[in-house]
């Protein structure tokens, strides 16, 4: 039976961390970590996260400014607000909640973010950054799977991952951060054939595809560590990743739960991101 790696659990512990650093940054310098976070629109699981993530802030002592936008605000509107933010000392992350409604261009969004302040990581400097494989500000969800890894001690080196999903959030940045960590890496997505005989090779598999318990216990290998990004809301009301955890746990040497996994070292990894460029904005060493 694999062993449960409890991303709740060590996300508690990097929070810990997180508020002894920044009081300790705030008595040494009197700066606060400060995030801005936009949320335009109504879209229930958007105002769900964006609670946890206030929660977050306030549970480690980081300041909070929030934008609350309607579902029909113009781009030159929202383009505004980051602006506003991106010249707001006291704010070092900048963070807006993905997806935004049809009528706004993501990317002409994110790319109007300071990549200084872009701790979501999703800025073409920070994807560029990782690209060349000298990463400034990382993808949450990624860097927290590496996390949640090295905590347990695997080791990627040398090792087959096979990650489905491509998306620019988790699949893409996730393929790189692997490969700077010498992995071998195969990205699948819903295009790609025998899709089985592909995720049985791996010996780290992550499911961000987007689909509720795609992969089932025949298409993993025995000892595999599995990642299950997915989050999906059944009929019956049950939560569900893209893994069949029953089937694969009982395969599998590690797996991570739904809830309970990847979601909350996600939101530790934006505070940690936050943390980061606060120091950053001092230009000066400031050993924490």
């Amino acid at each position: 039976m694999a062993v449960i790696i409890d991303g709740k659990k060590m996300a508690q512990e990097i929070r810990h961390v997180l508020k002894v650093k920044g009081t300790r940054l705030k008595q040494e310098t009197g700066i606060t970590p400060g995030l801005g976070v936009i949320l335009v629109g109504e879209d229930p699981a958007s105002q769900i996260y964006l609670r946890h993530k206030e929660n977050a802030c306030k549970d480690v002592g980081f300041y909070s400014r929030e934008f609350r936008l309607p579902q029909e605000t113009l781009e030159s509107a929202l383009l505004s607000v980051i602006q506003e933010l991106n010249q707001d000392t006291r704010i070092h992350g900048i963070l807006v909640q993905l997806p935004l409604p049809r009528h706004l261009n993501s990317a002409t969004i994110i790319e109007a973010i300071n990549p200084q302040k872009d701790v979501d990581g999703f800025h073409p400097y920070n994807l560029g950054r990782l690209f060349t494989g000298n990463p400034f500000h990382m993808a949450c969800t990624p860097k927290g799977i590496l996390e949640l890894m090295d905590r347990h001690g695997i080791i990627i080196e040398g090792k087959e991952a096979v990650i489905v999903g491509r998306s620019n959030i988790v699949g893409k940045p996730l393929s790189l951060m692997l490969l700077n960590r010498h992995a071998t890496v195969t990205i699948c997505h819903t295009r790609t054939r025998h899709l089985p005989e592909i995720t049985k090779r791996a010996e780290i598999l992550v499911a961000a595809a987007g689909a509720p318990e795609m992969i089932r216990g025949d298409m993993v290998r025995d000892g595999a560590v599995i990642i299950d990004v997915g989050v999906n809301r059944m009929k019956d009301g049950r939560l569900v990743g893209d893994v069949a955890y029953s089937e694969v746990a009982v395969k599998a040497s590690y797996v991570t739960p739904v809830p309970g996994g990847v979601g909350p070292m996600t939101i530790a990894m934006l505070l940690v991101n936050t943390l980061e460029a606060a120091v950053r904005s001092l230009e000066s060493s400031i050993v924490l």
